[in-house]
């Protein structure tokens, strides 16, 4: 039998708040945030568990280098896939949607890219927009 306590979504979330409030939060998930907020997605939209995931990704692929700059493209990505593509270009721009379209159309194509990752991500924590979830195409592997 396992002794492991199971926890409900609901508990690990208060349990996140807690020990966020306790040890503080970590300067990768600060940084997320401030590059979340940079692309027009305010940070509370995202679920503390979708901001560690990405802070994680980003370490198992070896991009988190420099605080600041290091989630600016993660963000962007997942601010598009949150949004919108409509939305996303009122914060950001024709230029940068059409950045954020090209890296999501390669990323669904390459299906294991840390792009890839991030949308499946947004997916799957329900946070992704209507409009761009119907343009995926989810096939069972």
């Amino acid at each position: 039998m396992d002794a492991t306590p199971r926890l409900s979504p609901c508990r690990l979330r208060t349990a996140a708040r807690l020990s966020a409030a306790i040890f503080g939060r970590s300067a990768a998930v600060k940084a997320l945030d401030h590059a979340l907020r940079e692309a027009g997605l305010h940070s509370v939209l995202v679920p503390e568990p979708v901001k560690l995931t990405v802070v994680r990704l980003h370490k198992r692929q070896g991009v988190a280098g420099a605080p600041e700059g290091a989630y600016g493209d993660a963000a962007q990505l997942l601010a598009y896939c949150v949004l919108g593509r409509d939305p996303f270009v009122e914060s950001n721009g024709v230029a940068a949607a059409d950045r954020a379209e090209q890296r999501a159309e390669a990323a669904i194509a390459a299906r294991d890219s840390l792009d890839a990752k991030i949308i499946l991500l947004a997916l799957h924590a329900g946070v992704i927009s209507a409009e761009f979830a119907d343009r995926i195409d989810v096939e069972d592997s």
